[in-house]
């Protein structure tokens, strides 16, 4: 569609009165530490979801443990630019780690506590990682021996793992998974260093004030100094490039659009290793001197709300499933949850009945909807605070500040008229320098104006407000958990009885989207289950991966020209989900 003489166009741009902040993350730290010097900043709560028995650190203490990490980072031989990853669910080591880090000028790359092996081992290596930050061992999962693993197999560039201590342990007890010595490599010169956490903290002793505030002056707020990786359709993760610039302005403007101040105290269940949580959480939090609280480990619905009624929060962060399964228990009517006023909905659309509830039943009156993708760091357009319950709920907003939105026609690029539908593309300064180390698929998706093209369909109102109408790209969606089907369907392809493969989203009502691998078997194979893709996939790859379906076909739809329709595919696989009931 072009566009026509009488008909807006569908581009707007966010408000410029609050300028933007042109700070590394240290700075910011250091300013707001400077502010609110005994006011808490991250509480991690204890096994119960509530502050006894757990940790917290104030503002002041905040910033002299990140200056403590960079000391120890500098004296274990990090450069600047050097990328270290934590692979953690939620911790306050979180927090330090990734404001020191930023002090030293090393670059942090988050990474999934769930992967496993095979998708650890391809983040480690693309982007040479120097050292690897690594959770203690639960129920679920074993990180440390894994990470040995990697260590032993590949990773040239790594040299170093540190071990985090076991929640609630003190001392030497603190680390029985920790073996400090070294992880032989193929060959003597790859081994790899095992220390614990304390352990590199007592390096910081070896670097003096001057050393570090010599690194520091080396920083620039347009450095790098996040990498997130992310699914895609064409396979692997990507390693999505953020600066300072990018990551502190997303940040602290949602915290402006939510009215934070150093009176609000917000719960984050979400994790740290995406956006949502390090950015539209601590990001937003650190710069207005606002109280961050991790519930738990991992999400849970009890802990959650009891760390919301115990610290008298304000804010209240998650997707929409997690708020789902937080308004069906009872905590949520006995608990004292009065001060909740707002919060982050984002990952998938809210359906209209949540929003009700959460806005009803948890005081959540200024809840709002956030929009967006970790190459925009992450969000682009957002809900106010006094919007609608309409707006809330069919719409993800408007640009934030600083923000550019369009709305092009895929096939000429030319912008659509408002109202009608096309691929939705942002500009400004949220925007990624691009994938790591990877100027083809940059190439694809960032084009020479700075526009990010999302690959979403959607279209603008009259007021600039944006509804996500679908996806051109085939990516899936589940539970707020971006899913490349290539990247399942090649390790499906491994399968002895799989022949041909294709991975499909499906609707789902908990997840918004589950997986459907739709297989063509071998010649002679046994019929394959969901529950035989199941156990085949446990350990192997990570769990939100495994498809909730399987069909077994002849024959996939294809294109004249020999390409498999994936629409139609879907279409087939939401008709053949619907009839199993």
């Amino acid at each position: 569609m072009t566009m026509t003489e009488t008909a807006a166009p569908s581009c707007t741009a966010g408000p410029t009165d609050l300028p933007l902040l042109r700070q590394t993350l240290s700075q910011n730290l250091d300013e707001t530490a400077a502010r609110h010097p005994e006011a808490p900043a991250v509480i991690e709560c204890g096994p119960d979801g509530t502050p006894e028995g757990g940790r917290t650190w104030t503002f002041a203490q905040l910033r002299a443990e990140s200056v403590r990490v960079a000391k120890a980072l500098i004296a274990a031989g990090y450069a600047p630019g050097d990328r270290l990853g934590m692979w953690s669910p939620n911790v306050a080591e979180w927090t330090t780690l990734l404001y020191g880090a930023a002090r030293a000028g090393v670059i942090l790359v988050n990474l999934n506590p769930v992967y496993r092996s095979h998708e650890l081992t391809y983040v480690v290596e693309q982007c040479d990682m120097a050292g690897l930050v690594v959770a203690c061992p639960d129920e679920r999962m074993d990180p440390p021996t894994t990470a040995r693993r990697v260590a032993q197999e590949g990773a040239p560039a790594l040299r170093q793992l540190i071990m985090l201590p076991t929640p609630g342990r003190i001392g030497a007890d603190s680390y029985p998974h920790a073996r400090p010595d070294t992880v032989p490599g193929k060959a003597a010169e790859a081994q790899v260093q095992e220390l614990t956490w304390s352990t590199l903290l007592a390096g910081a002793d070896q670097v003096s004030d001057a050393q570090l505030a010599e690194r520091e002056a080396q920083v620039h707020h347009d450095d790098p100094v996040n990498l997130q990786y992310t699914s895609g359709t064409t396979g692997f993760p990507k390693g999505v490039t953020l600066s300072h610039v990018n990551i502190l302005n997303n940040g602290f403007h949602i915290g402006e659009l939510l009215g934070y101040t150093a009176d609000d105290v917000l719960v984050i269940p979400v994790p740290f290793f995406h956006c949502f949580g390090m950015v539209i959480g601590t990001m937003a939090a650190v710069s207005h001197g606002t109280a961050q609280v991790l519930p738990s480990r991992g999400f849970d619905p009890a802990k959650t709300l009891a760390a919301a009624a115990a610290t008298r929060a304000t804010s209240l962060y998650g997707v929409p499933t997690m708020f789902i399964s937080m308004l069906a228990r009872e905590e949520a009517r006995t608990l004292d949850l009065s001060r909740l006023r707002t919060g982050v909905m984002a990952g998938s659309t809210c359906p209209v009945e949540v929003m009700k509830q959460v806005i009803d039943e948890l005081n959540m009156t200024e809840v709002a909807i956030c929009y967006g993708m970790t190459e925009t760091a992450p969000v682009s357009t957002m809900t106010r605070r006094d919007d609608s319950l309409a707006r809330r709920t069919e719409t993800v907003g408007r640009s934030m500040p600083h923000v550019e939105t369009k709305i092009v026609d895929p096939s000429t690029g030319e912008v659509v008229p408002r109202g009608a539908t096309g691929e939705l593309c942002t500009r400004g300064y949220c925007v990624m320098s691009g994938y790591w180390d990877d100027e083809q698929r940059t190439a694809a998706v960032l084009d020479e104006h700075g526009w990010m093209h999302s690959g979403d369909l959607a279209s603008m109102d009259e007021d600039g407000y944006v509804r996500i109408e679908g996806r051109i790209k085939d990516l899936i969606i589940r539970g707020g958990e971006n899913i490349s089907p290539r990247e399942v369907e090649e390790f499906l392809y491994t399968h002895p009885d799989i022949q041909d493969v294709q991975v499909v989203g499906v609707p789902d009502d908990k997840y918004g989207e589950q997986l459907l691998a739709c297989v063509i078997l071998r010649e002679g194979a046994e019929p394959l289950t969901a529950e035989d893709i199941k156990e085949f996939s446990t350990g192997r790859i990570a769990h939100f991966k495994v498809p909730a379906y399987v069909q077994v076909r002849d024959a996939f739809p294809m294109t004249v020209s020999g390409k498999v329709r994936k629409v139609e595919l879907r279409e087939q696989g939401r008709d053949y989900v619907a009839a199993l009931g």
